[in-house]
């Protein structure tokens, strides 16, 4: 089973400094029928305007993935870390038992544009951790590239959740394909252009939630800039 939620069926708010799209309930978007898929619990599409951010805020019993598209994310938290993440970084911060975090878009007279990503952990009360790796754009151009997996192999960063994640550029030609465990759940979210899933077309923003699949095909890329999770069922 595929279904296919376009990118206009997303939650919307807009605060001024702040412009988000909800694929999954969030703040004051609620929709009962779009709560997370499997252990998939939040992706929200950000646009931080210059000189704002989110304040000192908490989080516990999450990992949370940051992938950047522009602009530059100022992360600082009570761990420590003092980052800047740049386009073509992964970060990960596992909230565990308990964190404090601030982020911020201090890149001059640009938005900062990226994904925030919650995925629920596998395991609950860990010491909350902080990992950041650099993807280049070479390894994800034709293929899907793990960016974050429970071995956290390469350039992947290293998630306690029962999920990988996949980034993928596919234009023209171009073609990726993996298999997939029925059992299991998978999402698709294409970030900007156009290809199709299965033979399903796909634009910028829509997505696609997927069970009882053995397969995945995406083909007939356009500019395509595309994110694949493998989920648990749950």
């Amino acid at each position: 089973m595929i279904q296919i939620r376009r990118s206009a069926e997303r939650g919307y708010a807009d605060h001024g400094w702040l412009k988000s799209f909800h694929s999954f309930s969030f703040a004051g978007y609620y929709d009962p029928a779009f709560m997370g898929w499997g252990n998939l619990r939040v992706i929200n599409e950000d646009r931080i305007a210059p000189g704002t951010g989110f304040g000192t805020h908490g989080h516990k019993d999450m990992e949370i993935i940051s992938y950047v598209l522009s602009g530059n994310l100022a992360h600082k938290d009570n761990m420590g870390n003092v980052k800047g993440i740049p386009p073509g970084d992964v970060q990960r911060m596992s909230a565990g038992k308990g964190v404090m975090h601030s982020e911020f878009n201090h890149a001059e007279g640009q938005a900062t544009h990226f994904f925030q990503i919650w995925i629920e952990p596998n395991v609950l009360g860990i010491e909350p951790g902080y990992e950041q790796k650099t993807v280049p754009q070479t390894s994800k151009r034709g293929v899907l590239k793990v960016v974050a997996s429970p071995q956290g192999e390469g350039d992947a960063v290293k998630i306690s959740a029962d999920a990988t994640l996949y980034a993928g550029l596919l234009d023209g030609a171009e073609r990726a394909a993996i298999a997939l465990n029925p059992a299991r759940k998978a999402y698709v979210h294409l970030i900007r252009g156009e290809l199709l899933l299965n033979g399903q077309a796909l634009k910028g923003g829509d997505a696609a939630l997927i069970q009882a699949e053995t397969n995945l095909e995406l083909t007939h890329g356009i500019d395509a800039e595309v994110l694949v999770f493998d989920l648990a069922s749950q």
